[in-house]
């Protein structure tokens, strides 16, 4: 493992070191995630059914002929709330890397943890971004695709991969949501797991994760290339694999944390 240099900037909000780290963490980081699960997950396994549930119901809510170019969108967008809805899951990590009784009821840790209000904050952040991503969207389908009469899904589906205005939306479409992705990674790779390690203000934390990011920017941009291969795998079929995904995950991504901070 590559964590030889750190990094750290005097007199700034946020005086935690960051390391470099390489490819070789993040092989690391998800084979401890992988453990962890397999060591939870009869624990866990129902609590990480909720949020694929939540993903077939806000599918439902859209599917008809007025909201049905947000499916999409809606769908992928929820991944979004991923490092908010991990929080439990770097609770149960480092309860168990401390030797600590680590059962599923302190899943709900964080909710009254030493950081709830910052956690709030965080996660009310990525519910902005989340309606900004719903909203771009609605404004690259108005501008490309665009419809004035209720159309059928088989006619909504045609026209969007035989037409060139539909190929247009894809294409931008998957540009701005691949912006978004960037956001959110850069923004809370660190900042969750860290305001569940320990008592600190969201903007430091926010400020470690964007540092921690900006020294590993080849590293961490695979992580995120990794993040979403795996979301996708995990959303097929009908958002069963995100049962095992996202524990995983969000294990991993702990112990990616304690990689990259120096705690």
């Amino acid at each position: 493992m590559t964590m030889s240099h750190s990094i750290s900037t005097p007199g700034a909000a946020a005086p935690h070191r960051v390391r470099r780290i390489s490819e070789a963490d993040l092989s690391w980081a998800l084979t401890e995630g992988w453990n962890d699960f397999k060591a939870k997950r009869g624990d866990i396994l129902v609590l990480a059914v909720i949020y694929p549930l939540v993903g077939l119901m806000a599918i439902l809510l859209v599917f008809n002929g007025a909201l049905m170019p947000l499916v999409f969108p809606m769908v992928a967008g929820l991944s979004i709330f991923g490092p908010a809805a991990a929080s439990g899951f770097y609770e149960v990590a480092r309860r168990r890397e401390l030797g600590l009784e680590s059962g599923w009821l302190h899943f709900f840790d964080p909710l009254s943890g030493r950081s709830r209000t910052g956690l709030a904050i965080l996660t009310a952040f990525l519910g902005l971004m989340f309606l900004g991503w719903l909203c771009a969207a609605w404004l690259i389908y108005g501008a490309t695709l665009w419809v004035d009469y209720p159309v059928s899904r088989m006619e909504f589906l045609s026209r969007l991969f035989s037409t060139s205005q539909g190929w247009t939306l894809i294409v931008v479409g998957n540009l701005v949501g691949f912006v978004f992705a960037c956001m959110t990674l850069v923004v809370a790779v660190v900042s969750f797991p860290m305001m569940v390690d320990k008592a600190i203000d969201a903007d430091i934390a926010v400020a470690t994760s964007i540092r921690a990011v900006a020294a590993n920017p080849r590293v961490m941009a695979r992580w995120g290339l990794w993040v979403a291969v795996l979301l996708v795998l995990g959303c097929l079929p009908l958002f069963i694999g995100l049962a095992v995904v996202l524990p995983v995950l969000g294990y991993a991504t702990w112990h990616l944390y304690t990689r990259l901070v120096e705690r």
